[in-house]
């Protein structure tokens, strides 16, 4: 029992890390997409859902490119706190008001305290772990994500259960918020002032290959990829003749399968090359948001839940691995560059997608257009394999 207060200990440190995540994207992103279906019903409609959306992954666009140039470790940690604290806030304010201009400002700063708490965190637990090889340990750090998912989607659907209210549950999650910072908060600090070595690089331009240029890109179709089913799959599959009420357990299913992800893809990619693996992901993916246009078969529809939470988490991670493995032992810059290309995806599918549906009064044109620029970052993927001269 003493090892989980014990802010020097691998277990505890994973575990302050994997409720960072939670408060950091379950609670400050992705609940927002399990309570859509209720909230569509007396509050939002569709168009401003999408841009709260696109709000939200603008503010953690800004905060993700913040973060990388912060090196003071305990300059991250006074930044982390400030996030969590920004994370609940604003997720208690949900619950108290339905003012749009509030909410606008809400989504915003939320996003940028995700990525404070999300990608601020992690660097902090990474920093902290004590141990020779972290890369392991840190898959199990990020299948935080899909845990994030499932417990704020099973607390949601409790609290739903009981007072029918999607404003109860903002408030509900905002408190969970507050117990489980309490310990991450503490645990993810040190024990005294850490004196660190800021080594600062020059650009170098010459890490930027015809190569790298393809990755980058592909990241972008990956940041559409995920963030159209990220916002709106729950409503997808309701809106679905016969199975209105299954898009919350599809939700569900996406973070189940979103725990494992990461540690099984980067295994695959060590044994048959990031690239390769990259493709394969991006291949699923692009089946899994085409499924719900073409059959409203339960089994299958829950399968597109599946596929979506099996891959861009490990996308994620492939990316970026594999980002850092090209960046030449200088991967600000480039990371900086992945995860800029991947954030603008992520601000503007959603509004091409409110249009689209309100063009076509469903979601199919939107998942269409969706899967066509995943699958166009699968085709420059195996262009750019051509010019590789090792294999990835």
């Amino acid at each position: 029992m003493n090892r989980l207060f014990d802010r020097n200990d691998n277990l505890a440190i994973l575990i302050a890390g994997i409720f960072a995540v939670i408060i950091g994207l379950g609670i400050s992103r992705f609940v927002f997409t399990s309570l859509i279906p209720n909230m569509l019903e007396d509050f939002l409609d569709i168009t401003f859902a999408g841009i709260l959306a696109s709000l939200n992954f603008a503010g953690y666009l800004s905060g993700s490119i913040l973060s990388i140039f912060i090196k003071d470790i305990n300059q991250k940690v006074i930044l982390f706190r400030i996030g969590i604290f920004i994370c609940i806030i604003n997720t208690f304010v949900l619950g108290i008001t339905t003012n749009e201009t509030i909410w606008i400002i809400s989504r915003l700063l939320a996003g940028f305290g995700g990525a404070m708490a999300f990608v601020v965190g992690s660097a902090i637990v990474m920093t902290k772990l004590n141990m020779e090889s972290k890369t392991k340990a840190m898959g199990i750090h990020f299948s935080g994500i899909g845990f994030s998912i499932l417990t704020t989607d099973l607390i949601n659907r409790a609290v739903l259960h009981f007072s029918n209210s999607w404003q109860i549950s903002w408030i509900v999650l905002a408190i969970f918020g507050i117990i489980i910072s309490i310990y991450s908060m503490y645990i993810l600090s040190f024990d005294k002032k850490v004196d660190t070595k800021i080594v600062k690089h020059k650009f170098d331009k010459s890490i930027f290959t015809f190569f790298v240029i393809i990755l980058i890109i592909a990241y972008f179709t990956e940041g559409v990829g995920f963030v159209v089913q990220g916002t709106f799959l729950p409503d997808i599959i309701n809106t679905l003749p016969g199975l209105q009420g299954y898009g919350n357990l599809t939700w569900t299913l996406v973070g189940i399968a979103g725990i494992p992800s990461c540690i099984i893809w980067l295994r695959l990619a060590h044994k048959y090359g990031s690239v390769n693996i990259i493709i394969i992901a991006l291949a699923l993916q692009a089946v899994g948001i085409l499924i719900p246009t073409f059959t409203n078969n339960i089994y299958l529809n829950l399968l597109s839940g599946v596929l979506y939470g099996g891959t861009f988490v490990g996308l994620v991670g492939l990316f970026m691995t594999l980002g850092g493995h090209l960046s030449k032992g200088n991967p600000v810059v480039l990371m900086g560059a992945l995860t800029t290309s991947y954030g603008i995806g992520q601000v503007i599918a959603p509004l091409y997608s409110v249009y689209l549906i309100e063009k076509f009064g469903n979601y199919d044109y939107a998942l269409y257009l969706t899967a066509f620029i995943v699958v166009s970052g699968i085709v420059l993927l195996l262009f750019a394999k051509k010019f590789q001269a090792h294999n990835l």
